[in-house]
């Protein structure tokens, strides 16, 4: 449970920290004079479609770490056998971080109208993270030619409904990537392809964190960690 509550510190703290940055306590009422007078004002304001998939993501959030608390839960039962991670994950989490750089350097051209590196980046991003399922698939068939089927075994179960949760998101996420990738070679305006770019970054930064997570909760690293703090505690 520990794990739990630090990984919602964490998403508290973000949110705090960009709620901070939002000009709650202004009083625009009483302000006078041009936008360009107050500086920080218009940088400081947040658009709305970023706002709106910071709630999603806080949503997505608590729905793997609803399930990272049943998965410790469960894992303290007699009939609990964990299974060996297939090295291929090790792979597929390198293609991720590839992925989430690819999509920060999009970001970065975006941000200085570079249009051909910007879908240079966007490519990239596209194409690494398909790897990543494929990736993900292979080790799913290799598990499954081992012998550790969906049905065999609770921790079997997790494993791949983990693993199937998240690579939904990302599969969702390429159909926003697409979309954005087609606007760069469409010639749409900057204003636009730039917040789509970074919309993209923002969501693709955080499933490699959820991954990330994850991968130390199927590897048995959380739980060596909970216990030497349990050690230390006691």
């Amino acid at each position: 449970m520990s794990v739990i509550l630090v990984f919602l510190l964490v998403i508290a703290g973000i949110a705090g920290w960009w709620l901070s940055h939002q000009r709650l306590m202004s009083k625009p009422w009483l302000e006078q004079g041009s936008v360009a007078a107050y500086p920080g004002t218009e940088s400081g304001m947040m658009p709305t479609a970023k706002i709106g998939l910071g709630v999603f993501l806080a949503v997505v959030g608590c729905l793997f770490a609803l399930f990272a608390s049943a998965y410790f839960m469960r894992m303290e039962l007699a009939d609990w056998r964990a299974l060996p991670v297939p090295r291929l994950l090790w792979f597929n989490t390198g293609v991720l971080v590839a992925s989430s750089v690819a999509l920060h350097m999009a970001v970065v051209a975006a941000r200085r109208n570079e249009i051909e590196t910007t879908r240079l980046a966007l490519v990239t991003g596209g194409l690494t993270a398909l790897a990543f399922l494929a990736g993900q698939l292979m080790a799913w068939r290799e598990l499954s030619a081992s012998g550790y089927f969906l049905n065999a075994n609770p921790a079997n179960s997790f494993f791949y409904l983990l693993t199937a949760m998240h690579g939904l998101h990302i599969a969702g996420g390429l159909v926003a990537l697409g979309r954005t990738t087609a606007r760069a070679w469409s010639g749409a305006r900057r204003d636009q392809l730039r917040l789509s770019v970074e919309l993209c970054a923002m969501y693709w930064h955080f499933l490699l964190f959820i991954w990330l997570a994850i991968f130390v909760l199927i590897a048995g690293w959380a739980t060596d960690f909970i216990d030497i703090c349990r050690q230390l505690l006691t």
